[in-house]
């Protein structure tokens, strides 16, 4: 690709990239370190005429927690948090993975593709919503924030 002058990169993460749920913690981490490493890698190839796209689904209508996944013994004390995520997954609306293709084909195709983009109708809202806790949250931490830095930070 640098030899090209050109290409694109697809990274395929997940909401599980932005937002964490419950019972599901290694795979979270595994989604947030794709989407680190594919940010990063966007800005070192960005010279070299190379896209990076981190392309992140909420859920399909696929097998990915069914027989297929791995579980370790279920632990009753976390039964709660097992039906929460029940609960959520039930009145969410999954997307279709036959209908991907075309999207992900206008991503490539694209100019000017973003860095990120949601597949499906739930990240955009789901992101909104945690994207204020957590700027509501360091607003409201920000003094201490500043201590942290120290006595150089006023010099």
């Amino acid at each position: 690709m640098r030899a090209q002058g050109s290409g694109h990169i697809i990274q395929v993460s997940s909401i599980g990239g932005v937002k964490a749920f419950p019972t599901v913690g290694l795979y979270h981490a595994s989604k947030w370190g794709l989407e680190g490493v594919s940010q990063s890698l966007a800005a070192e190839v960005a010279g070299f005429g190379i896209k990076v796209t981190i392309v992140e689904p909420g859920g399909y209508a696929t097998d990915w927690g069914g027989r297929s996944a791995q579980r370790a013994t279920q632990l009753p004390v976390y039964d709660a948090a097992r039906e929460a995520i029940a609960a959520f997954r039930s009145n969410s609306v999954p997307g279709d993975p036959d209908a991907t293709g075309a999207a992900i084909l206008k991503v490539v195709d694209a100019k000017e593709p973003p860095l990120r983009i949601f597949f499906g109708s739930g990240g955009l809202p789901m992101t909104r919503a945690e994207y204020a806790r957590r700027i509501a949250t360091w607003e409201q931490w920000n003094d201490v924030s500043l201590e942290a830095q120290g006595a150089l930070a006023r010099k």
